[in-house]
């Protein structure tokens, strides 16, 4: 293994790591945005809604950017364009403001996440094994940390700009430097490499890759996220509202199944190499179905929690192992270099998809049927993934590292001297 893709591993882990951080400020501080703003509860719903609408769009626009510059570029210069917005979002004092800074953390985050996860599965062929969970590891521990130091930014009244501003400088930086070893795998070269970029490089790619053949993958992503979307915004008010916790109780879900997301993401991959990405995929959509299913006929607030438990363990491998099949499905079918870019691009879009339809879904069931009743939904869904498991199989390499190891020498030629 050369020290460029070791580098490029390093560097990508950390931005995924950055956009944790950064999603979680600006999820975690919503109460005190609508307060610094002003928004009103009607009007709220209309901003969430519009962030993963743009973010999807940024996402669409990613796959025609890719045909023509490298993902690294794209990451690149999307991740300090969603700092910078999510500064703009803390530091302004109007509605318009507001509006703009978000409209362009949407656009940029479609980006970021496609290009991303792009780097990632070109990097996981590279590596000839499967290394996709640890990044998404990587963006679960920053989201632990972004919301670390939202609790603290709200513990001592601090302003949005006062929180955010020192985060910022610091993941600006860090992300400008660690951008220089990015490493586009499928591609024959790192970020730094300028001459098998622009015009054409990456012309007609994943053209061989249709929506059909994609739909199982689409929809398993699909189901992942209405899960995630369900824990993230169901967790405080089921275990507060129907199973009867205290309020500071009902805080503790969502960190616990954030932590054992980072778990189950950071020994994914060794289960992935050791017993396939299907088993995989199986076991966390098995997990994932009971934990729902604990989860609603929960008696009290910690038996709410195991559920809530289980929930994170099982969820966490599906989104990274998603994304790997996708690449390693348009590799199969299109042997172009970079073939699997616009198959990635297009399956990101599911994640904003669930993220939008699973909210309202189990609020509205919720609302006229039962809370409890809600919850089984949400496990009927993920439990729909073990049908499409097979998708998750490679033709020629069945643990998860692609179809076939590029010369690692080609991988590394222009690459900074390093």
């Amino acid at each position: 293994m050369t020290d460029v893709l070791r580098h490029g591993r390093t560097s990508l882990a950390f931005g995924f790591f950055a956009q944790g951080v950064a999603f979680a400020l600006l999820v975690t501080r919503i109460p005190a945005i609508q307060d610094r703003y002003g928004v009103s509860d009607a009007l709220l719903p209309v901003f969430l809604a519009a962030v993963p609408i743009l973010a999807g769009v940024g996402s669409v626009v990613s796959e025609r950017l890719v045909r023509r510059v490298r993902p690294s570029r794209l990451l690149r210069w999307s991740q300090p364009v969603v700092l910078l917005a999510l500064l703009g979002v803390g530091a302004g004092d109007r509605v318009a403001v507001l509006a703009v800074a978000l409209a362009v953390f949407g656009l940029a985050v479609g980006a970021l996440d496609a290009s991303m996860n792009m780097l990632g599965v070109s990097l996981q062929r590279a590596y000839g094994r499967s290394i996709m969970l640890g990044f998404h590891a990587a963006y679960s521990l920053g989201g632990i940390l972004g919301a670390s130091l939202a609790w603290a930014g709200a513990h001592w009244d601090l302003a949005l700009w006062v929180s955010y501003l020192p985060v910022v400088v610091v993941l600006l930086q860090a992300a400008l430097v660690g951008s220089r070893w990015y490493v586009d795998g499928d591609r024959g070269g790192v970020a730094g490499d300028e001459s098998a970029s622009g015009g054409g490089g990456g012309g007609g790619v994943g053209a061989g890759v249709g929506f059909k053949v994609l739909l199982p993958l689409c929809l398993v992503m699909t189901f992942a996220y209405i899960g995630d979307s369900t824990v993230s915004n169901w967790s405080a008010k089921y275990l507060q509202d129907v199973l009867g916790s205290s309020e500071q109780l009902a805080t503790v879900p969502y960190n616990v199944y954030m932590v054992t997301t980072l778990v189950g993401r950071a020994v994914g991959d060794f289960g992935v190499r050791r017993f396939g990405a299907v088993a995989v995929v199986r076991g966390g959509a098995v997990v994932a179905a009971g934990g729902f299913a604990v989860v609603a006929s929960a008696p009290g607030p910690w038996v709410g929690m195991l559920g809530f438990t289980l929930l994170g363990l099982g969820l966490c491998v599906l989104v990274p192992q998603t994304f790997a099949a996708a690449g390693r499905l348009a590799a199969e079918r299109d042997g172009r270099p970079g073939a699997s870019d616009a198959a990635v691009a297009r399956l990101n879009v599911f994640n904003y998809v669930g993220f939008l339809i699973g909210s309202p879904l189990v609020g509205a069931l919720g609302d006229a049927w039962s809370y409890r009743g809600a919850m089984l939904v949400p496990m009927v869904l993920v439990l729909v993934t073990v049908v499409y498991a097979r998708s998750f199989e490679g033709r020629v390499d069945r643990y998860g590292g692609g179809h076939e190891r590029p010369r690692t020498a080609d991988v590394g030629r222009g690459s900074n001297g390093l």
